[in-house]
């Protein structure tokens, strides 16, 4: 069975998550979140608390560095993939480097004129870089799979 962290942040990032997860059936899911838990209806999967980090928190980076170092040597994922924002670009750089986990990272629906900071960021490091805006895709990269919401 097929090993998947699961890596974004809260709000519409962890909605559009959501959407996704069905896609994911028969895969050992790992989480790792801002949010104080796990949503009920997926435990008892295991799930890692990470410090909401934004590029204005150079020291919460550090920590989001360090929380995700250790999560990714406990669970070794094959696959990592996030929605966003920033915990979820230290997520799959870290597991690439660590892991060489296969990187997807699929930008917010919300980002209509352009791929976001942490996409752009992601896109050396992600296997897969995808939008939700057909406009957004480009030849090599990102491309466009079609919208989660």
């Amino acid at each position: 069975m097929r090993k998947v962290l699961v890596a974004t942040s809260a709000g519409g990032h962890w909605v559009q998550m959501r959407r996704l997860l069905p896609a994911l059936e028969g895969c050992d899911l790992v989480f790792a979140g801002i949010a104080e838990r796990l949503d009920s209806d997926l435990e008892p999967a295991p799930y890692y608390t990470l410090r909401n980090v934004s590029r204005s928190d150079p020291f919460g980076f550090l920590v989001v560095v360090w929380q995700l170092g250790r999560l990714v040597r406990r669970e070794r994922p094959e696959v990592v993939i996030s929605t966003g924002a920033a915990p979820g670009l230290v997520a799959i750089v870290i597991a690439k480097l660590l892991a060489g986990s296969r990187t997807i990272w699929i930008d917010s629906v919300a980002n209509t004129e352009r791929v976001s900071l942490s996409g752009r960021l992601a896109r050396p490091v992600a296997d897969l870089l995808l939008v939700q805006w057909p406009h957004l895709a480009r030849p090599g990269g990102p491309e466009h799979w079609g919208a989660v919401l």
